[in-house]
């Protein structure tokens, strides 16, 4: 019942996973990152531990194909599943459960995967494919949107739309962006304008946060507020070029 790409840039070590559907809260239970070790979407009749343990078992240094194998073979309802897995050295492994309404299935290339089921058919996911590989100079984030909207524009879940989401992960073990559209007409569009607004401040913000290296994070109001307030000058002088 929903399409999800999961992607790895290797230049930046960032993990995202973004994911449409015609039902309910999307990402609250298929998105699983680890920051720095890889990532999970867990799909179809859903099974949340697929997304709980796997990352146990990427955190423990399991190659993908084993780590589906892991799962699905203490699992009655395999054939019910989709998951699909990348770890941050490339390796992907996907599995699609005979019982998965069609269409379903699953794609790869450099560095994201692709995996849907209740398709309007494999152009979804060749559409999605062609979209991510080829925006490059898009920022991580936008460009996994973009090819979710171009999988959308080629039919993307059979039944229609309700929610989407967006979660990226860097080096820290929060999340950098995690965005949720759990009920919309046209969730997409709401996803991207949501993207959007976290440039108004957040995505400006978070360098502040505490870290693993710094644990205080950076608690300067006055300096915080000057670095957010350049950053915004920056972007409208980008816009008015």
């Amino acid at each position: 019942m929903t399409w999800s790409i999961i992607a790895h840039d290797e230049s930046t070590s960032r993990f995202g996973i973004a994911v449409a559907t015609k039902f309910f809260a999307v990402g609250a239970r298929v998105p699983n990152i680890l920051p720095g070790v890889g990532a999970i979407a867990t799909q179809a009749m859903v099974n949340p531990f697929y997304g709980i343990d796997g990352l146990e078992l990427l955190r423990n240094g399991l190659a993908p194909q084993a780590i589906i194998d892991t799962l699905t073979a203490r699992d009655p309802g395999r054939e019910h599943r989709q998951v699909h897995v990348m770890d941050a050295s490339g390796r992907i492994a996907a599995h699609t459960g005979r019982e998965c309404v069609d269409w379903c299935g699953s794609v790869k290339g450099e560095n994201f995967s692709i995996a849907g089921n209740m398709l309007a058919g494999a152009q979804v996911l060749d559409e999605t494919a062609e979209s991510f590989r080829t925006n490059t100079r898009l920022p991580l984030p936008r460009r996994l949107i973009e090819a979710l909207k171009a999988g959308e524009a080629a039919g993307g879940d059979k039944r229609g739309k309700q929610s989407a989401a967006l979660v990226i992960y860097g080096k820290e073990d929060w999340s950098e962006l995690s965005l949720r559209v759990d009920d919309h007409t046209d969730p997409l569009a709401e996803l991207a304008r949501l993207e959007q607004v976290s440039h108004e401040r957040w995505v400006h913000f978070r360098q502040f946060l505490p870290t693993r290296a710094n644990p205080g994070g950076i608690t300067d109001r006055a300096l915080i507020d000057a670095t957010v307030a350049k950053a915004l000058a920056q972007q409208e002088a980008g816009k008015s070029r």
